[in-house]
Parts: C-alpha cells; sequence; structure tokens
C-alpha cells in the first residue's frame, strides 16, 4: 500500500487548467481515470488528510504509485479524451456499466444492395438501421410480420436469398405477399431499397403521413369502383395501426427523447433507459454498476451518458435527453452530445407534465431492477464463495482461489494441435483474458508434452513481465517462445497478454498432465501456484505427486465449477481447432504462387473447371486465361506439379473411381 504523499506533485506543477488525469499503480497500469476543469484543484483534493477521503477513495489513492495529466484546451475536449481513455485502460476504479443483457434491435441492413429486416444484438455496424432495443426478441418479430404486408421488405438470410435466386422460384413469403421477392427480379433494388426506406420512415416515427396516403388512395379505389383494391388498402392500414398500438403513446407531442433515471445505494446504482421516438416508447435497457469509487449522482448521469452515446452518431442520440441530476458542469455535456449528434440537443431535468410523470415510471423500474440485481447477485455471490471454500479446502490450499486458470489439448488425429487457457475470476469467466496457442515445439500428437510446453510458455511470459517492470529479478534467461501475436503491449498502462499469475492452474487430464503442469513451473522456480488436474472419465481431481485422486461429492459446488472451468476451456480449445482445420482445408496449391490474387485464382478454375484439370494444363494453355502471362502461367504450373495430387473422388455407394 503507497503513501499518496510519495508521488504527490509538488507545489506549482500542476497547471489550473481543463484536463484528464490518470493514477497509475506500482506496475504502470492505469487504475483511474478522471477529468477536471481545474487539475490543480481537483488533484489537490486527492492529497489531502486520508482520513478524510471517502473510503473508496481512500483505496484507490492509497492502491496508486504516480498520477500524470493533460492539458486541454475546453472541458469538452477533456470529456472525450476521458471516454477515450476509459474505453482503451479499462481502469479498475472508474464506474463501468454491466449491461444486464444483450438487448435486441430491428435493424435494417441498408448497406446491402437488398436491404433485409432482422433482429440483432452486439455492437452497431456501420451503414445498418437501428430501432429499439427491445425486450424481447419476439416483440419485433410480432412487429415485423404485422408490417411486412404492406412493406415487403427481404428477411431472408444470404443463404436462402442466393438458393431462391439460383432456382428462380421465391421463398413462401414471396409466395404469400409477404415479401416482394427481389431474389427473383420481381421488383428491381431500386424498388426494393425504396420499399426499405419507407419501413424505416414508419419506424422512426413518420407514421401520419403514410397513414394519410394510404387512405387517401383508398378513397380512390373505392371511387373508381376497385373495391379489391380498397379492401387490400383497408387491411394495409389496419395492420398499421395494430403495429403503432403495441408502442403505447406516451407523450403527446411527438417528442423524440431519451429518459435516463438512477436507483443507487452505497455500493451499487442501477441505470434504466427508456427510448421514446415520435412520442411512443420504442425501447427500454438497463444497467448495472459497482460504485468501486466514490461518486455523487451528477457524475453517475455523466458516466451514464458517456456510456450510452460514445459510440453513437447522428439520430442515435435523440433531441431532448433527460436525466434525474444534470451533470456538474452540465454546458461541456450537453455541447457533447449535440457534436455527436450534429445539432443542438437539450438536456435537462424533467419538472412537470407528462415527462415527470414518464421520470418517475423510468424511476420504478430502476429501483425494481437494482432489488432484482441484488437478489440475483446475492445468491451467486454466496454460490461461487462456497464453491471456492471447497476448492481451497480439497487442495489443501491456505485461502480460496480468486484467480483460476485452465489448460486443454485439442488436435485432429495428430493434425493441428493447439491449446486453450481460459480464466476465471472470483467464479467469473474474464473472457478478455482468454489465451491460445499453437503447438510449435514439435510436431505429432502428445498431450503430456504439449501441456508442458503451454504452461512454460504462460509463465515464462509472465517471468518476462515481472522482469521488465522490475518488480523481481530473474536470474536466468527467459527466452521469447510464445503464442503468435503475444507481443507485450506498450508501457502506457494498457491490458499486457500474461500480467497476472493465477492461484491455481487446472489441467484437462490426469496423472501425467498434471505432473508435466508441475514440472514446467519446477523448471522456471514458480512455486506460488497450486496445480490440479479434472480427469474426464469419473471427475476425479489430481494432485502433483499424489497416487490417489481427490474425490468430490457430486454435489459439491466445488466440483461444478471446476467442471465449468475444464468444459469452457475445452470448447475454447475445440473453437480454435476447428477454425484451424477450416482453414487448412480451404488452402490450395495456387496459394503458394506469388502474385497470384484471388480474382485470378477464381478465373483459372472458371476456365478449367478443377485444381485436377488445371494441373493437367500446359504453361500455354494457362497463359490463354485473361490477367495469366507466360510468368505467371509458368509459376502455376510449377507449383501445382511440385504440390501431391489429391486422392481420387470414391462413389461410396458403388465403390466406383469418380474422374472429373
Amino acid at each position: 500500500m503507497a503513501d499518496p504523499s510519495s508521488y504527490r506533485p509538488g507545489p506549482g506543477e500542476i497547471p489550473d487548467s481543463p484536463g484528464v488525469y490518470r493514477f497509475r499503480d506500482e506496475h504502470r497500469r492505469v487504475i483511474y481515470v478522471g477529468k477536471a476543469k481545474s487539475l490543480r484543484q481537483r488533484l489537490s483534493s486527492y492529497f489531502q488528510d486520508i482520513g478524510h477521503l471517502h473510503p473508496r477513495t481512500a483505496t484507490m489513492v492509497t492502491t496508486a504509485a504516480s498520477v500524470e495529466w493533460t492539458v486541454v484546451g475546453t472541458e469538452v475536449e477533456a470529456l472525450q479524451l476521458e471516454y477515450s481513455w476509459i474505453k482503451e485502460y479499462d481502469p479498475r476504479f472508474n464506474v463501468k456499466y454491466r449491461d444486464d443483457k444483450s438487448y435486441p434491435s430491428l435493424a435494417v441492413t441498408m448497406n446491402e444492395e437488398f436491404p433485409r429486416a432482422q433482429v440483432m444484438r452486439g455492437p452497431k455496424r456501420k451503414g445498418v438501421r437501428y430501432f429499439g432495443p427491445y425486450g424481447h426478441a419476439w416483440a419485433i418479430r410480432e412487429t415485423v410480420d404485422l408490417l411486412l404486408r404492406v412493406f415487403p421488405i427481404r428477411t431472408c438470410s444470404a443463404g436462402v436469398f442466393k438458393r431462391a435466386a439460383a432456382m428462380g422460384r421465391p421463398c413462401l413469403l414471396g409466395y404469400i405477399g409477404k415479401c416482394s421477392a427481389p431474389c427473383t427480379g420481381r421488383v428491381t433494388a431500386d424498388e426494393h431499397r425504396e420499399l426499405a426506406e419507407e419501413f424505416c420512415d414508419f419506424m422512426a416515427g413518420r407514421t401520419g403521413t403514410y397513414l394519410r396516403r394510404l387512405e387517401e388512395r383508398m378513397r380512390e379505389a373505392a371511387e373508381e369502383m376497385e373495391y379489391e383494391r380498397a379492401g387490400r388498402l383497408r387491411d394495409d392500414i389496419e395492420a398499421l395501426r395494430r403495429a403503432m398500438e403495441k408502442n403505447a403513446v406516451v407523450l403527446a407531442d411527438a417528442t423524440d427523447a431519451d429518459l435516463i433515471a438512477l436507483a443507487e445505494d452505497e455500493l451499487e446504482a442501477a441505470v434504466q433507459i427508456f427510448h421514446v421516438r415520435g412520442g411512443r416508447v420504442r425501447g427500454q435497457r438497463g444497467w448495472v454498476t459497482d460504485k468501486v469509487e466514490h461518486v455523487s449522482t451528477p457524475e453517475l448521469v455523466e458516466s451514464a451518458l458517456q456510456q450510452l452515446y460514445g459510440e453513437e452518431r447522428g439520430e442515435g442520440v435523440p433531441k431532448e435527453v433527460l436525466v434525474p441530476a444534470l451533470p456538474e458542469p452540465a454546458d461541456p455535456v450537453a455541447q457533447w452530445l449535440g457534436e455527436r449528434r450534429g445539432s443542438r440537443v437539450s438536456l435537462r431535468v424533467p419538472q412537470r407534465g407528462d415527462k415527470r410523470d414518464l421520470m418517475a415510471t423510468v424511476e420504478r423500474n430502476a429501483q425494481q431492477a437494482l432489488v432484482l440485481h441484488k437478489t440475483k447477485r446475492a445468491s451467486d455471490l454466496t454460490t461461487r464463495s462456497r464453491a471456492l471454500e471447497e476448492i481451497a479446502e480439497a487442495l489443501g490450499l491456505d485461502s480460496a482461489p480468486l484467480r483460476v486458470e485452465c489448460f486443454d489439448i485439442s488436435h485432429l488425429q495428430g493434425d493441428d494441435v493447439v491449446a486453450s487457457m481460459v480464466v476465471f475470476e472470483d467464479g467469473l469467466a474474464r473472457r478478455s483474458e482468454y489465451r491460445r496457442f499453437q503447438i510449435k515445439g514439435f510436431a505429432g500428437q502428445d498431450d503430456v508434452r504439449s501441456m508442458h510446453e503451454v504452461v512454460s510458455r504462460r509463465f515464462r511470459r509472465y517471468l518476462r513481465e515481472r522482469e521488465r517492470t522490475g518488480e523481481w529479478a530473474v536470474e536466468e534467461a527467459v527466452d521469447g517462445a510464445g503464442a503468435p501475436g503475444d507481443a507485450l503491449r506498450d508501457e502506457e498502462g494498457r491490458p499486457r497478454r500474461f500480467a497476472y499469475p493465477p492461484q491455481l492452474v487446472v489441467v484437462d487430464g490426469g496423472q501425467p498432465q498434471v505432473a508435466a503442469a508441475r514440472r514446467a513451473m519446477d523448471e522456471l522456480g514458480i512455486d506460488d501456484v497450486a496445480v490440479c488436474g479434472l480427469a474426464k472419465r469419473l471427475e476425479e481431481v489430481w494432485l502433483p505427486g499424489e497416487d490417489d485422486p481427490v474425490i468430490l461429492p457430486r454435489t459439491s459446488e466445488g466440483l461444478y465449477m471446476l467442471q465449468r472451468i475444464r468444459d469452457e476451456a475445452h470448447r475454447f480449445a475445440i473453437r480454435y481447432q476447428r477454425g484451424k482445420r477450416s482453414q487448412s482445408i480451404r488452402r490450395s496449391p495456387l496459394d503458394a504462387v506469388p502474385g497470384l490474387g484471388e480474382t485470378r485464382k477464381k478465373a483459372l478454375l472458371t476456365h478449367f473447371g478443377s485444381v485436377r484439370r488445371l494441373r493437367a494444363a500446359t504453361p500455354e494453355e494457362i497463359a490463354e486465361v485473361p490477367g495469366i502471362g507466360p510468368k505467371t502461367a509458368e509459376a502455376v504450373a510449377a507449383a501445382l506439379a511440385g504440390a501431391a495430387p489429391p486422392a481420387p473422388a470414391v462413389n461410396t455407394a458403388t465403390g466406383e473411381v469418380m474422374e472429373d
């Protein structure tokens, strides 16, 4: 624990201007990022008597070992730089909102030739129009099903679209009038895009104009005695109105706004957001955060705004944002939102009327979300704590292993041998710390040697990191073996690979694999990390040097956690191995020809029909393909002559060798 006075800047060193500051720990990791209108006043507040600081702030300043700052021109620049650094460094003491679920949105892929309406989750993509988020995917599908009658745009996947285009026959939706069937040319790409634009306009809240247009067309059809067409238009209008009724009108003035409410206690805070478009609630989402550092309600609101709009542009930021308390100061935040939208954004606290009533509803949702989160977390935390204690007791550890790493080996009959490392902290998967390895020390299948190599490489990287940061001196040289792409990060505090040691290493296997892992760590002088193995056959837990396994009860929470960690490592290894196998399957002898790109490869295969026929061709015949010169033709012929011909295709039903 550091004494803040040991790294306190000298008098007059801190400038009295806007800026962003970073606290770093003894390993140069950034642990806190903040901004200030006056760096001198803000940073001075951290170096007062520790007894006067909030306990969480005191923990932060005693964990830190240094502080640095960057001066900017305005408070808006400070806000932008603070957001980018929080995203980059992921500081442990900053407020981080955890989205309680991946909310689905209705997405229209306007970046495709034939836009498609579909349910999407995860980060937003460029060129895609989003509506929502919605609480449930079925709510999106119900809405789209009603609207397809009026806006019959494509909803099928790329595979279904290509198959229908090849067959010249649309799918069922095309036959029942819920798709305009652009796959078969019923409408042109421009006509289909116009339909998609109208669909997006309707979903964006511009409903009145379109309904009036349909009603006018219905009256014209009735006057011209085209009653069937008038009846279809009447049904279209009814379908649109039913779709509109699914979103209750909450604001009579067709407002576009986001309402943000907070519920908090000493340890945690919950945020709820209602997205109102055209006066109707179009989506809802919520987050929860641990209050690692002492933060006020205005600071929580500012963090929520950064989280919500940090990646948004244009219409993703509404004209009006209603909050329970204004950030201090509010003008830079409002200006930042306006820059992201491209026009003025009103940031205020509703005082009366419909908006205040709706804000009360959002606040009730936030309170319920916080209560539900605490109930779930209490249960989960109790179970995880019990599981870790059972593991510590069974393995004879001094304390519960808060960081557990598990290794697994995967291969296909000795080919494409790979390994995985998964990390669990406090009983929860930490996917950003997962790592994968290629076995490079030898060829063939040997799980024990593979385990020794992988564990050695993992802890060599750890020792190199400790030596580099000066935490301790490594007596013998450490080589640079590591997984592909395992270069160390820079010295700016960004997360580094293999920087933190585990308290427990779990290997997928029995006695031989455990012995190999222990031997690898002993060779490197690592004696403060426990090792165990979990054998699949009887779910036995093996310890180094023991002739008999540890048997945990089948109902043990500790065994269940070890199984979950082992299964996650197995899943991650299998996924990597399958990816490498698919890459090797897709390899072609043409890949070895320098300067031969995908376009000319495709031209060669199209011209000759197969690699076998291309192999039988002379350089002169190859040079006849457009874009292939004599030198390239000779290189192609040489590459194919040097490659082993594939095994002949065999009809498994008759045993007949099939020729091209």
